[in-house]
């Protein structure tokens, strides 16, 4: 879970910055005393919106890093960070992709999280506590499924999909800002401290309900993932895998920042799945089995 929550909570801090920057320095021309000029503000907010989004991705790996103290293995010291190492170069040659930079952070959670500006330029992390509570094979799975994330350039996507979000965010504070500060408040010497309050506080909820979109994608991209890990390391083992998640931990416990990143998901209900990184264990795991049973019977249709 890790990615997704570190890219949103990098993103919405870079968005209010970028904010008060073009505020500091008068860059707001689209709202004067003579009214919205419409046109200016979405061009504004598509350039402001997706430079933020971009940013977000740009730092992901450094900030991912700095999140958890992930140290990255330049040179392997022992035989577990040799077969990590050469795991992961297997499996990203597999894949397609250049090779990552891999990484271990110390924690007792069983995870792993991959993040990065492209395909080529990755990072796939993985805690101490996964290599040690989980079978070789089954890590070759998790990072399977982390290495299938980069492969299929979900940062990316993502990213596009951030920035779009974020220009209906902008466009909408704002818009929504001057109506308030112009019609409500009758304020007719320009932005005013109406428009300031207003902006602010829906560019900072509309914000963080806009996410609910990114998370929707996040948790579909899960599936694709993990069937990209059963294909690079077995779909036994990337269903052992997601049961030994299951059996480990009731809810992952990442940090907020990069939560969405990660391998393993929790049994969110209600609102709260609405907000959720990734779909149930349960459910992937369902996914999986479904798919390896209808594969021998797509073979027979075909013979026949």
């Amino acid at each position: 879970m890790k990615r997704i929550a570190l890219f949103l909570v990098t993103n919405l801090a870079v968005l209010v910055t970028l904010s008060v920057v073009v505020h500091l320095f008068g860059l707001n021309r689209f709202i004067s005393a003579q009214g919205l000029d419409f046109g200016g503000l979405i061009a504004f907010a598509a350039v402001f919106g997706f430079g933020g989004a971009f940013i977000s991705l740009a730092i992901s790996k450094w900030s991912a890093k700095m999140a958890v103290g992930a140290r990255v293995i330049a040179q392997p010291s022992n035989s577990t960070e040799h077969w990590l190492v050469d795991t992961v170069a297997r499996q990203a040659e597999a894949a397609g992709i250049g090779m990552p930079e891999v990484a271990v952070y110390d924690s007792d959670e069983v995870n792993a999280f991959a993040t990065g500006m492209s395909r080529n330029h990755a990072l796939v992390a993985v805690s101490t506590g996964l290599l040690q509570r989980m079978t070789r094979d089954e890590a070759e799975a998790v990072l399977g499924h982390e290495v299938s994330h980069v492969a299929n350039g979900d940062m990316v996507t993502l990213a596009l999909i951030q920035g779009i979000v974020n220009t209906f965010v902008i466009v909408i504070s704002r818009a929504v800002g001057w109506f308030v500060d112009r019609v409500i408040l009758k304020n007719e010497q320009g932005p005013g401290i109406g428009y300031y309050v207003t902006f602010f506080a829906l560019e900072i909820g509309l914000g963080i309900l806009a996410s609910g979109i990114v998370m929707w994608f996040s948790r579909r991209r899960e599936f694709r993932a993990d069937a990209g890990g059963a294909n690079l390391a077995g779909r036994n083992k990337m269903i052992a895998a997601l049961e030994r998640l299951n059996a480990l931990h009731e809810a992952p416990h990442l940090p907020e920042r990069v939560a969405a990143f990660g391998i393993s998901g929790g049994r969110n209900a209600g609102w709260r799945r609405f907000f959720a990184t990734h779909p149930p264990l349960t459910e992937r795991i369902a996914a999986l089995r479904a798919a390896s049973a209808a594969q021998p019977a797509m073979r027979r249709q075909l013979e026949s």
